[in-house]
């Protein structure tokens, strides 16, 4: 594709690359969190929503940690 156009190249490009990762919210074993879809059925923990302090120590649910879900 060819842009014709007078307006600088940094601007036309301004926020190219900055795509966000798409989110969702799951639960796995009865615990909420937040993940980014990494492929079907897949995600990476990005946060907990748990009211209970022993889900934060457990290291299968640390952030960065892919997981398996089922969607409902």
């Amino acid at each position: 594709m060819i842009l014709y156009t007078s307006v600088p190249i940094e601007t036309v490009m301004e926020g190219f690359e900055d795509k966000q990762p798409e989110r969702s919210e799951v639960t796995v074993n009865g615990i909420l969190m937040q993940i980014e879809l990494v492929a079907p059925y897949q995600g990476k923990i990005v946060r907990l929503y748990s009211p209970d302090p022993m889900n934060y120590l457990n290291p299968d649910y640390a952030p960065g940690k892919i997981i398996e879900f089922k969607p409902v």
